[in-house]
């Protein structure tokens, strides 16, 4: 039997990957921070950076780090062009994958981009009780991410499970 659950806010950060991007043309960005504000969740951090293994490996990994930090998710550079380098940057940190994740966002996407969603590399993985979710960088895509996988699966109330016991902020829910 579930024990009833409050929703807990956790700290989450957003990763945007480009080469072109700003904070004022980030719309994957910003959509992703107002709708994680907007069910109560906090804003841990917001960066952009070019799609580069090394640049992007560096600012996960002290994110990572920061027990401040309980979620990143990313956006931009999980297609297959040769600029697109977020699962190979971002994979050999987990701990554990979640398998899951990109095989669920990749059946949602097929309803938006038909079969376009096999060029989505999106992933996801825990490391150090740091949940990291690797979205597509168009905005609709990290629409679908959001609204039809993480705002459940970021909500400590919502069963039969979900991904907030995993961090540092809902440990104390198992």
């Amino acid at each position: 039997m579930h024990k009833d659950v409050e929703f807990v806010p956790l700290n989450i950060a957003i990763l945007t990957l480009s080469d072109s991007r700003t904070f004022d043309t980030d719309t994957s960005g910003q959509l992703l921070e107002d709708s994680l504000k907007a069910v109560g969740h906090k804003l841990a951090a917001r960066d952009i950076c070019k799609d580069e293994i090394y640049i992007s490996r560096a600012i996960v990994s002290n994110w990572i780090a920061d027990a401040g930090i309980d979620v990143i998710i990313t956006t931009g550079g999980t297609g297959l062009t040769r600029r697109d380098s977020t699962p190979e940057a971002l994979k050999p940190l987990f701990d554990q994958n979640i398998e899951g994740f990109g095989e669920l966002f990749r059946q949602l996407s097929w309803e938006d981009v038909g079969t376009s969603t096999i060029q989505s590399r999106a992933v996801a993985g825990l490391a150090n009780q740091t949940l990291i979710f690797c979205l597509p960088g168009s905005t609709g895509a990290c629409r679908t991410g959001w609204e039809r996988i993480l705002k459940e699966q970021l909500d400590a109330s919502h069963r039969p499970c979900n991904f907030a016991a995993q961090t540092r902020s809902g440990e104390h829910l198992t």
